[in-house]
């Protein structure tokens, strides 16, 4: 649900090519907290529209800061690594790949929280919203909802934008997060380089890079910030990605 809304705002704020931002969102028990760090200037407006259209009646707290003038002045010129990490792409699994379709399946008719587990042949489904009957007639090996019935949504449950990396990058748990920072920074760009990288070679890849430099790969960071854009592009835009991560 959080990074939804981080994602919304890229698209109400209909950025520049090269505009910087971080955002951080917890979402909860009626409550909805956004700090936005960007030089941009934002609508405060639009994003409360895109919170109450994907949360419900939440009550929003909304506060925007300018950028850290370093991080500013290390875009000037010239896209150069915005962050430090190490970053890992691993080629996706069968297991991945059909635990992601059965994910997709669910939630098409049933949007609505969900957690699923595979392991070999065994499936577990923790759906909510649903009677259980209904999932166990299209699943029925699988185990549905062991604890009983269940609400979600921001009633219920909190969560900070970057807490579920895990389940973004499958196997693949590296530095930073996906969500909540623009495709300067190296933890959304180079994350995605790397997996995408990994899924053509059909091995691990890993990167490293630090905050201001050039290239990563041998080639110039700006090129694989393009890539990582091209593939934001290629799949509905960051809206899509906040649903489904990498996999």
């Amino acid at each position: 649900m959080s990074k939804l809304i981080v994602y919304l705002f890229f698209k109400c704020v209909h950025f520049y090519k090269y505009n910087a931002i971080a955002v951080e969102v917890l979402l909860g028990h009626g409550d909805c907290h956004v700090i936005i760090e960007t030089d941009c200037k934002l609508n405060k407006e639009e994003i409360e529209d895109a919170i109450k259209r994907i949360a419900g009646n939440v009550d929003s707290n909304i506060r925007i800061v300018n950028q850290d003038i370093h991080l500013s002045n290390n875009q000037e010129g010239k896209i150069r690594c915005g962050d430090n990490g190490i970053f890992k792409g691993v080629p996706t699994s069968e297991e991945e790949k059909k635990l992601s379709a059965i994910a997709r399946e669910i939630y098409g008719s049933y949007p609505y929280d969900g957690k699923y587990i595979l392991d070999g042949e065994k499936l577990i489904i923790c759906q909510s919203n649903i009677d259980n009957e209904i999932l166990k007639a299209i699943y029925p090996k699988a185990i549905i909802n062991p604890l009983g019935y269940w609400t979600g949504g921001p009633d219920v449950d909190t969560g900070a934008t970057n807490r579920k990396l895990g389940s973004d990058m499958g196997r693949a748990v590296t530095g930073g997060g996906l969500h909540g920072k623009d495709l300067s920074k190296t933890d959304v760009s180079v994350n995605i380089y790397a997996h995408l990288k990994a899924q053509k070679e059909n091995r691990e890849i890993e990167f490293s890079c630090a905050i201001g430099d050039e290239t990563v790969d041998g080639r110039p960071y700006s090129d694989i910030v393009e890539i990582a854009r091209e593939y934001i592009n290629s799949i509905g835009g960051f809206e899509e990605f906040a649903k489904w991560g990498l996999i």
